[in-house]
């Protein structure tokens, strides 16, 4: 029987003992879905791969803390959150534009307009409308809408109080639909 009809938690014993192999199998699972939270959170490629890549280091360097309260991936998204988090943190320190970043923007402008299916649009308008939010509200909105995540798991990711999450959910949703109804 090969290890990709193997269910997680079999997959997860056979971790625990080093097999590089069961290891290779549960990246493959998770590791385009983890590559995507880290993304929305640092919105950078390169940068997000190799968020996602320390954060399944470290999710099996800790396989003996999980405890299977939550699913596998709920802990190993968790991890890729606080890493990104971390990292973005530190990246918003200092921004740097180069003249290739400007010139690929200017790319991506002239291949947008030729996008023409019309929900498409309608998303990349509003994650386009998200972008443009300050970064709390951006970040918050990513966490609840786009990851899933309640306010009691946000509260605990941000590390705020639940009356301030849910204000920072409301300010960023009314903020949200002035740039929509802007836009539109």
């Amino acid at each position: 029987m090969s290890l990709a009809s193997k269910n997680i938690e079999t997959l997860l014993v056979l971790c625990k003992q080093g097999n590089q192999l069961a290891q290779l199998e549960v990246y493959n699972r998770y590791q385009q879905a983890m590559y995507n939270t880290s993304l929305r959170i640092v919105k950078e490629s390169a940068e997000a791969e190799d968020i996602m890549q320390e954060s399944f280091i470290t999710a099996f360097d800790k396989l003996d803390s999980f405890k299977g309260e939550a699913s596998f991936g709920a802990w190993l998204k968790r991890i890729v959150i606080n890493n990104s988090l971390t990292q973005y943190r530190r990246n918003s320190r200092f921004k740097i534009v180069t003249d290739e970043s400007i010139s690929e923007e200017a790319h991506q402008d002239e291949f947008d307009a030729y996008e023409d299916v019309d929900s498409k649009i309608k998303a990349k308008k509003l994650l386009e409308c998200m972008g443009e939010l300050h970064d709390s509200y951006n970040r918050i909105l990513n966490l609840h809408f786009i990851e899933g995540y309640d306010y009691e798991e946000i509260c605990e990711i941000l590390n705020i109080s639940y009356a301030n999450c849910r204000t920072m959910i409301s300010r960023a949703k009314e903020s949200l639909r002035k740039k929509l109804t802007q836009v539109i």
